[in-house]
């Protein structure tokens, strides 16, 4: 056994922030809201030998399908892929958003649950569509939900996160944490960063309206094999002290953010597994194999040299890989 899966045995004792009544804020099982029911099965309990095995595969950009033999966690679900020029020139703000049923029901079936880490288009587009067909509970922050009810989402499935929340589904946990997007340019300023929306805006129709609203990173957890998504290139590393998780997916980039890479290792414990993420160019088709917009060689380099009891696992697109 190597250091960092003898690492990833020992849980670390942390605070955790439960949901209960009065807060305004849904617990969810499955993908059904259940009020101010706690659900309090633990997926940190179980012994290696007893860790069911979990699916991910990559769906493009951020989008990740995690499936074990109960569930399925959806992370950014993007499939769409309308051309933004966003590697090229750069994302044109006036692009108008489009969605296309027939790819997302190509590539996407059934979900319990989507994880939303920012309100950019490449993240949410197909998110109130994908709500739509398969029921699953949508979390996010404030702003996020009040786009994707701009955009028809069912409201009776969006949960309202900020991050200290864990919640208890049917099958596995979520534990959110705050987070913050890569900065870029020479002002490091956050591409469409917008500002709080407290009330849901005018539909939106082209991807400059929308916005960041505040970033998000998700831990989560099927029985002792967990998946960490940052969601950008940044890190708030006393946010998510003390995680451990099996897999972490890290992105290329960060350029403006200084050690970004091994900062994050460093904050997830080593972690067994590293996949890169959102490091195709996303104008590009999701049926063929990815074409590099950021270098994710630059990256496996990086955590060779600071975690080299870490394997490094490049998936392609819609390719599947089991974690156990």
């Amino acid at each position: 056994m190597t250091a960092a899966m003898e690492r990833q045995r020992t849980r670390v004792t942390r605070r955790r922030l439960w949901i209960t009544a009065g807060t305004g804020v849904a617990l969810v099982a499955g993908s059904k809201l259940v009020g101010d029911t706690v659900l309090t099965a633990s997926a940190d309990e179980a012994e290696p030998g007893d860790r069911p095995p979990v699916e991910a595969r990559w769906l493009g950009t951020n989008a990740w399908e995690l499936k074990s033999e109960h569930a399925t966690v959806l992370i950014d679900p993007w499939v769409s892929r309308f051309p933004t020029g966003a590697y090229k020139d750069g994302a044109d703000p006036e692009t108008r958003i489009e969605v296309y049923p027939a790819v997302i029901d190509e590539h996407i079936g059934g979900a319990d649950c989507v994880l939303v880490t920012h309100g950019h288009w490449d993240h949410i587009a197909d998110v109130p569509y994908i709500a739509t067909e398969t029921g699953a509970t949508v979390l996010g922050t404030e702003t996020h939900l009040n786009l994707l009810r701009a955009l028809d989402a069912p409201e009776e499935q969006l949960g309202q996160v900020s991050g200290g929340e864990r919640y208890g589904f049917d099958g596995f946990t979520v534990e959110v944490f705050r987070s913050s997007h890569a900065p870029s340019g020479e002002h490091k300023q956050i591409l469409f960063s917008g500002s709080r929306l407290g009330g849901v805006p005018d539909r939106p129709k082209r991807i400059g309206d929308l916005v960041e609203g505040g970033s998000l990173t998700y831990l989560v957890d099927f029985g002792g094999v967990s998946f960490f998504n940052a969601g950008s290139a940044n890190v708030l590393e006393r946010e998510i002290e003390g995680i451990r998780p099996t897999v972490l997916f890290l992105q290329p980039g960060g350029g403006h953010t200084p050690d970004y890479v091994e900062r994050l290792l460093e904050a997830t414990g080593y972690p067994p597994y590293v996949v890169p993420t959102h490091w195709d160019d996303f104008d590009e088709p999701l049926t063929e194999p990815a074409v590099p917009g950021k270098d994710w060689k630059t990256v496996r380099d990086r955590v060779a040299a600071a975690s080299p009891d870490s394997e490094f696992v490049l998936i392609d697109h819609l390719e599947r890989h089991v974690f156990n």
